[in-house]
């Protein structure tokens, strides 16, 4: 590792993670003929991907692209992923991928504010976004991936400019476009949500990516050393990547040690437990995960037995509460090791990392920061370090941690400190430097992985002409980690059932934020002296 100036911040990094995401393609393109990407029949080797990437990217500068802009990327997990994020990022552009779970609305939203200029999606994006073109007077280039049919300007079919995935090896073997980048030049903006309405971007770096692919690697050399073995030889590893890729999660802490390492990226359309151990035992899977929810399926699925997964050694996961009992059950059912780690959309994903051993003895912790990252528990006021053991807001720093948010100088301000990015988390650190996050400051729920923030459906449930009173609270899900739920008071006179009130919630936001149970209170609901509801009273109601 060695210190350099990050905006103006003397920071720790590792001296050898590659600068760029442009440096990261042409390194890829050095695994040839070694698969890359997998999705159903399409097969998609290093350097075929290269080839795709190149010639996009040589098309994304044709169309005006230029460093800075911004072009959105709104699509399932599917092999043409990959490609657009480097192609873009490989010519300076910051790429913005949005949730492809979101609403029209939300996906508009992301657009706008972003002031994205070039949109790269699916069919199905496109038909929910597309009704919504004259919101979006700065997109001017739509380029739809996988569409059956005729498309109005200013869409266009991906597939003119680089084919199908299967057909990546005919494009022209040509070098990436030259151009100058930093290791601290933006590169992406993902969105997270605020506990006080609209989605925040958070800008990130290429160092930010670049970082991940060695804190990966460095953590699997930790857990071999401390189990008192060697550190492996590099071997190529196929992971089955059910994670979608536009949480950074996947694209950060999966697809860059992938591409640093060579390995292989399976896909499934969408989460199915029994296509995925028929993936398992055909491609020789040895590591999935992503969130607590898929390790459960798998282990207690009725028909694993009639399966061949003995090729998983790893099942790893974040994102979502998970029950201590987890680790010991992965290790009892595959004889696999379980990993864990603790990260937000502000650090890139990774600033802790826990496996093997270490986590089965301590269950109840999301591991130590990885060796570039650093971890303090700060008071309520920011003020003062608390002690070992001592439970208070959790601050991380690092090369992860993004340049602050998207215009929103405010929000900067507020949450990113000299280098410290205040978390929200509540956390105590133990003597030999293990974190546990005891609980979340910032009033969201955790559904699988995906944050759900209670102002926006309680927002959502005010608007509703009976409703008086809103809270919305996570409830334990064994799978899942937790899921939301709702508490309201309805204005005298007025009234309202479970299932109006979570149909009104579904037809404004996406699914997996509706509630699964709406209580009525005949009170107003408790708040402190501040005017707060005391949601820790409401949750003993489920």
């Amino acid at each position: 590792m060695e210190m350099v100036d990050i905006d103006g911040v003397s920071t720790r990094v590792w001296k050898n993670a590659l600068p760029t995401l442009a440096a990261m393609a042409e390194h890829a393109r050095g695994h040839g003929d070694s698969e890359f990407l997998i999705f159903a029949d399409e097969r998609v080797t290093y350097a075929n991907w290269y080839r795709a990437v190149a010639a996009l990217a040589v098309e994304l500068q044709n169309i005006g692209v230029t460093k800075g802009d911004r072009v959105s990327l709104a699509m399932r997990n599917l092999p043409e992923w990959p490609v657009i994020f480097f192609a873009a990022a490989s010519i300076g552009a910051i790429v913005v991928p949005l949730n492809a779970w979101w609403t029209d609305q939300e996906l508009v939203f992301g657009l706008a504010n972003s002031g994205a200029s070039v949109l790269l999606c699916d069919a199905e994006r496109w038909d929910r976004i597309s009704p919504h073109r004259a919101d979006l007077p700065d997109l001017h280039h739509v380029i739809v991936a996988r569409s059956s049919g005729a498309m109005a300007e200013p869409a266009r079919a991906l597939e003119v400019s680089i084919g199908k995935p299967n057909d990546y090896g005919s494009l022209p073997d040509q070098d990436l476009p030259a151009v100058e980048l930093a290791p601290d030049d933006p590169a992406t903006i993902f969105y997270t949500s605020g506990t006080t309405g609209q989605p925040k971007g958070a800008l990130g770096s290429h160092r930010n990516l670049t970082t991940n692919a060695i804190s990966v690697g460095y953590s699997g050399a930790a857990a071999a050393l401390r189990r008192g073995h060697e550190v492996p030889e590099p071997t190529v590893r196929v992971g089955l990547t059910v994670v979608p890729m536009f949480h950074c999660t996947a694209c950060s802490a999966i697809m860059m040690p992938t591409v640093q390492g060579g390995h292989k990226m399976v896909f499934l359309h969408k989460w199915d437990t029994v296509k995925a151990m028929e993936i398992i035992e055909r491609e020789k899977v040895n590591a999935t995960g992503g969130v607590p929810f898929i390790a459960w399926q798998l282990i207690e699925h009725p028909e694993r037995d009639q399966y061949d997964l003995s090729s998983i050694d790893a099942i790893s996961y974040g994102g979502a509460p998970s029950a201590p009992e987890l680790a010991r059950k992965i290790y009892e059912v595959f004889g696999a090791l379980p990993g864990n780690g603790w990260g937000m959309t502000e650090t890139m994903a990774t600033v802790t990392s826990h496996s093997a051993e270490d986590y089965l003895n301590r269950p109840t912790s999301c591991g130590p920061p990885v060796a570039a990252a650093d971890l303090k528990v700060m008071s309520e006021d920011g003020a003062d370090e608390m002690p070992i053991g001592g439970v208070g807001e959790l601050w991380a720093r690092g090369p992860m941690v993004v340049k602050g948010y998207w215009n929103r100088p405010d929000a900067t301000a507020e949450t990113f400190v000299n280098g410290w990015v205040r978390t929200g988390d509540l956390a105590r650190l133990d003597d030999e430097g293990f974190c546990y996050v005891v609980d979340r400051a910032k009033d969201m729920i955790i559904r699988g992985g995906e944050n759900i923030y209670s102002s926006e459906v309680e927002n959502v449930l005010y608007d509703h002409p009976a409703v008086m009173d809103a809270a919305l609270v996570g409830i334990e899900h064994k799978t899942l980690g937790e899921e939301p739920a709702a508490i309201v008071h309805l204005v005298q006179g007025q009234t309202a059932t479970e299932a109006e009130l979570q149909e009104w919630v579904q037809a404004r936001l996406a699914n997996f934020k509706v509630p699964v149970k709406v209580l009525f209170s005949t009170d107003s609901l408790p708040r402190n002296a501040n005017g707060k509801i005391l949601k820790r009273d409401l949750k003993s109601l489920f």
